[in-house]
């Protein structure tokens, strides 16, 4: 390297050439500088939105459970109170609650002394869960002076639920468990207090369940501070816990507030093995008042990052290399100009690599359940601007077609970037006007070339045949029917150009048979000689002549390219050319069904009791686990709660018709109603990044039914809302 370097100062045309690959290289340097702490500042705020989300979640899902109980002992108020002056059927009150509710342990009503003078000072029904049964007794007496207990007292100040730190309730259950406080009253006066204990050996599992990072991990402590679940002794980072409870309650540590104002951060070194990390921790709202805390380490976070860094560098050094080597050959003999054309060779090698490459990004086409499907791309240059793309989410099918401006390497980037925001944008919105909202705003955001795309986003329900589809400046596709007519489109802006352009979905309905074709402008603006376009004309004119030869899908596209082709002869391609067609034929039915069931609901919030029993029968009938059970009765909850509110007016009578079905992977339950059109599936989902003050009432229900089912699919189908709620079993 040092005589190469020497050889190029011994010119002053070679000094300059050496001046010029040294700025280069400080302005890479500086670029790669921006572009990691940049990279890094996104990151750590994507980091905290992801932390607060969590946080969020968390503490609504184990904040649902309290309520759960609270609303559980509500409901049986009404038993206590009716049989008040029977003091043995108060036996009978509790045990129906602790045995009606799989996460209360145990219970108790403890009266007020001398209220049953036939039972002496002290009556204290007492009922606990012993395997698989419920015993009950009085546990008051000389070595149980209940009227000194805390859980007595909290009942008596008046509040309606107060809820006790966790605790071992030795000689009781003997496990961890948090008791609920609740006055009983009496001709409007306390005659008792009701209590339950609910079981926390949830709590741990429920906290540390799908973490993105695997040394990640979620505490929760009380209000002073106190652990009530961490990660188990298996956990790789659980040495750090003691170390983390300590920063938490030391408040001489930094602390550093969220944007939103929701949560605060500490930034800490691991004593184990000096690993960097974040804590993020915020207080539950109401009571119990504890703190969910949440850990991540900076070589996980930002792990990919630096391997990228580093993978620029390296690149930067090859860079330098191939720059001198290029001065070196411009400054020698005509041996050397024949060096720098087989350099020219290897470049064209490696963008006829990177076209391999982007083609391998596109899918292949396909023939699946309900469709048939085929594709053609073909680029001006070795690689280009246009794409195609499709996945399969819960029987329905996404595809798109789109057509960036220009062509070559910035387009192949761009085209790159959106079958990216694609695929990440599917798997949690099924609006076609929803996913192009968020590939438009992505795109928008430091497009500084000011490069736009044309897009058409469709999804295809494949049960029913409805195609909702959302348009981005791009050319109309057709529907192939009895004829070919052009799909009514609205033209709307392209992606990238405004950051809150309002996209909006519109639909129509595929019989089966039918099909759709796009394409981009590269079929209707290719040349001949005489400078003419292929034009939409002839494009009808070849899909009329496919409809009326019953052509396949795959003949209708090659054919189609074959009359291109042939019109433009020798013509150079000047733009890239890419064709999409879909033929619908419908899915069918699943005959793998192995459990049934149907309830019949009018839309009053107070079945909900009849709807929680029911689906507890489900759950037992197919034998699912307690965290599954309660986890879909409290989806199938929210949604036809949902159903109940908005589907019709208020003052309106009508039925919601739940029913189940089960083979051996999936749980499905269908919620139909005759009420309003209503599509939960596109309510905005709760921003729980928000605080509860700030945030706006609704999509929290939704927002939990996501989390909790493995899909939700809402179609409306002559006049009904059906509701579809999915549930993958367990094979365990």
């Amino acid at each position: 390297m040092v005589k190469q370097l020497g050889h190029i100062i011994g010119s002053y045309t070679a000094k300059k050439r050496l001046i010029i690959i040294i700025i280069s290289i400080i302005l890479l340097q500086l670029i790669t500088n921006i572009f990691y702490w940049r990279s890094r500042s996104m990151l750590s705020t994507e980091l905290e939105r992801n932390a607060e989300t969590e946080l969020m979640f968390k503490s609504v899902l184990i904040k649902s459970m309290f309520n759960h109980t609270s609303n559980g002992i509500t409901h049986h108020m009404w038993d206590v109170q009716r049989n008040i002056g029977q003091p043995d059927s108060m036996y009978n009150a509790v045990k129906r609650l602790v045995k009606n509710d799989n996460y209360i342990v145990g219970g108790e009503i403890a009266f007020k002394p001398y209220y049953y003078p036939s039972k002496g000072r002290l009556f204290e029904p007492y009922a606990k869960r012993v395997g698989d049964t419920v015993i009950t007794m009085n546990v008051a007496g000389h070595d149980h002076d209940y009227t000194q207990s805390k859980f007595y007292l909290n009942g008596l100040g008046g509040e309606k639920f107060v809820w006790s730190d966790p605790y071992v309730d030795v000689g009781g259950t003997d496990e961890m468990v948090c008791t609920l406080s609740t006055p009983i009253y009496h001709n409007d006066s306390i005659v008792a207090v009701f209590g339950v204990d609910m079981s926390l050996f949830w709590l741990s599992d429920t906290l540390n369940a799908r973490h993105r990072l695997p040394s990640s991990f979620n505490m929760l402590l009380t209000e002073g501070g106190e652990i009530i679940a961490m990660p188990d002794k298996n956990h790789p980072r659980y040495s750090d816990v003691e170390q983390i409870v300590r920063i938490v309650n030391d408040n001489s540590f930094v602390r550093d507030s969220s944007s939103t104002k929701v949560s605060v951060s500490v930034d800490f070194t691991s004593e184990t093995d000096n690993w960097e990390g974040r804590i993020y921790y915020a207080n539950m709202r109401g009571k119990p008042h504890w703190k969910i805390i949440n850990v991540t380490y900076d070589n996980e976070v930002y792990g990919a990052l630096n391997r990228l860094t580093l993978d620029i560098w390296g690149l930067m050094i090859v860079s330098l290399v191939i720059m001198t080597l290029m001065v070196r050959y411009f400054s020698q003999s005509e041996s050397k100009l024949a060096r720098l054309k087989a350099d020219r060779e290897s470049i064209s090698s490696e963008l006829r690599i990177a076209s391999s490459i982007q083609q391998s990004m596109l899918p292949a086409v396909t023939q699946g359940s309900g469709f048939d499907m085929q594709a053609l791309l073909l680029p001006a240059k070795e690689v280009g601007g246009d794409l195609y793309d499709f996945c399969l989410r819960n029987e329905k099918l996404f595809f798109c077609v789109g057509d960036v401006s220009g062509k070559g390497v910035p387009s192949a980037l761009v085209m790159a970037v959106v079958h990216a925001l694609f695929h990440a944008s599917v798997p949690h919105e099924s609006n076609p006007a929803y996913i192009m909202r968020s590939i438009n705003k992505e795109m928008c955001a430091n497009n500084e070339s000011n490069m736009f795309i044309t897009f058409f986003i469709g999804a295809l329900d494949l049960p029913t045949g409805r195609l909702r589809y959302a348009n981005a400046g791009h050319n109309p596709p057709v529907i192939l029917g009895d004829t070919p007519r052009m799909l009514d489109v609205n033209p709307n802006m392209p992606l990238g150009v405004i950051a809150d352009f309002n996209y909006e979905a519109q639909e129509t309905l595929l019989a089966k048979g039918e099909g759709i074709f796009l394409y981009t402008d590269g079929l209707t603006e290719a040349f001949n000689k005489e400078r003419s376009l292929f034009g939409e004309n002839r494009m009808m004119s070849a899909l009329k002549q496919c409809i009326t030869q019953r052509a396949s899908i795959s003949e209708t596209v090659n054919y189609v390219a074959s009359c291109v082709l042939n019109f433009t002869q020798d013509c150079e391609q000047s733009d890239d050319l890419t064709m999409l067609a879909v033929q619908y034929s419908g899915i069918a039915s699943d005959n793998d069904i192995q459990y049934t069931g149907k309830i019949t609901l009018s839309n009053d919030v107070a079945q909900v009791t009849a709807l929680n029993e029911w689906v507890n029968n489900v759950a037992q009938q197919l034998q699912l686990t307690e965290s599954d059970s309660q986890k879909i009765k409290l989806a199938v909850e929210e949604a036809v709660v949902n159903v109940m509110n908005y589907a019709y007016p208020s003052g309106t009578q009508g039925n919601v018709a739940i029913s189940a079905s089960a083979n051996s992977n999936t749980l499905t339950f269908t919620i139909e109603d005759n009420g309003a059109p209503f599509d939960p599936t596109v309510t905005d989902t709760a921003d729980t990044s928000l605080s509860l003050d700030d945030r706006p009432i609704g999509g929290l229900g939704i927002f939990l039914v996501r989390q909790m089912m493995d899909s939700i699919n809402y179609e409306r189908v002559d006049g009904k809302n059906i509701l579809t709620l999915r549930k993958t079993l367990s094979n365990e």
